[in-house]
């Protein structure tokens, strides 16, 4: 039931929790949007999303509860949309931060009518032109990611290039699934960089290219967990890469993002503010 991330257990840490009787998404996306802010802290994080029934919400309570007995006081994020299992959830001793009855008080109060406070209507599942457009990026993105196929590329709304290792298939898969984005990646490989110009394929939609970078090291420790000592994840080699990789983005006015210090959602939300300077740049 519950998803945890692993912390060692001689770093001091603050217990977080994300409840949802849905996927747990908004809860994690809400409360990581806040917990960012403290960056000198370190945090445990357990999901416990699908809380359909009573019985489910009093399991979730008594290991909260269980929690608040540990030495550092927890910290609970939840979305739950149905009000039986919310008032079974708020019977926890831990402190509760609900985005679901804060917001949606003030939401029914301006429209002057309730909502419904289904737990499904909460990611849009009710809105099926949506989520047909969201499942229909995911397999464009999947299609095309690491340049395993270049069919359609027109298609796409936006291009990710970059050496590899560098992050973009995860911000790739989380544009299409949040933002309904298609989304192509592409590796530079050393043919590539080896090159004056990118690749063909590449220039014909330089106006959707997004290059992204990191640090030498931070590429090197990536590469080292996938190979480790190899000349691939040599700092050397990875230093070589990201320099011409740079100089291609430059010469081509490419924008770029570095996925050395930003999360995935970060790095996505700075691509949507391009691709949408870039709209209005056209007009």
């Amino acid at each position: 039931m519950a998803d945890a991330t692993v912390v060692p257990d001689d770093e001091p840490v603050v217990p977080v929790f994300f409840l949802s009787d849905s996927t747990g998404i908004s809860a994690e996306t809400m409360g990581n949007a806040l917990l960012i802010q403290f960056p000198d802290l370190r945090f445990e994080r357990t999901l416990f999303p699908f809380i359909t029934t009573v019985e489910e919400a009093e399991r979730v309570v008594a290991l909260l509860d269980e929690a608040m007995d540990g030495p550092v006081t927890p910290l609970v994020f939840t979305t739950a949309a149905d009000d039986v299992i919310r008032q079974a959830l708020a019977r926890t001793t831990a402190p509760v931060i609900d985005f679901f009855d804060i917001h949606m008080s003030r939401v029914e109060e301006v429209l002057g009518t309730r909502g419904l406070h289904e737990a499904a209507r909460l990611h849009g599942v009710g809105d099926v032109r949506n989520y047909n457009n969201r499942m229909a990026a995911v397999e464009f993105t999947i299609e095309h990611d690491d340049g395993q196929s270049v069919r359609g590329l027109d298609k796409a709304d936006v291009v990710l290039i970059a050496p590899s290792r560098c992050g973009k298939t995860p911000t790739s898969m989380y544009l299409a699934l949040q933002h309904g984005l298609f989304v192509a990646n592409y590796p530079l490989v050393d043919e590539d960089l080896d090159r004056a110009d990118l690749p063909d394929l590449l220039s014909d939609h330089l106006d959707r290219c997004v290059g992204i970078t990191t640090t030498v090291e931070r590429l090197s420790r990536v590469r080292n967990e996938r190979r480790p000592g190899s000349s691939y994840a040599s700092q050397e080699q990875c230093r070589w890469e990201l320099r011409r990789a740079g100089e291609l983005y430059a010469a081509h006015r490419i924008p770029v993002i570095d996925s050395s210090t930003r999360s995935v959602e970060e790095m996505s939300t700075l691509i949507v503010q391009t691709l949408t300077k870039n709209r209005k740049a056209k007009k």
